[in-house]
């Protein structure tokens, strides 16, 4: 009984691991006097990708493909988590010349 117990623990906690990316991380972007830094990113499926205002007005990170919306306020943060592999296009609705590019790798 303590075995088959002692199994089933086991493989719960491989299940919980392999739920969460293992090398996570939080990948920085500035946008700064309309312009994003890098403007070409390259992350992983489970990173965060952390948008930084610094400029006095608001901006968005708005993914051509529709696979995100972003607000980013003035002199704040947003972030958001990405899902999916591939190369996704994005800009700022307020500011289009504000373009971005994260090429997503598993």
């Amino acid at each position: 009984m303590r075995e088959s117990f002692a199994r089933l623990v086991a493989a719960a906690l491989v299940i919980a691991a392999a739920a969460v990316p293992a090398h996570a991380r939080t990948v920085r972007i500035l946008m700064e006097n309309l312009v994003l830094r890098p403007a070409d990113t390259r992350a992983k499926v489970g990173d965060t990708v952390e948008w930084i205002n610094d400029d006095m007005v608001a901006h968005t990170a708005t993914a051509r493909s529709g696979d995100f919306d972003v607000i980013v306020p003035s002199k704040r943060t947003a972030s958001f988590v990405l899902l999916k592999v591939g190369t996704v296009e994005y800009y700022s609705r307020f500011h289009p010349i504000m373009k971005g590019r994260l090429r997503i790798k598993p």
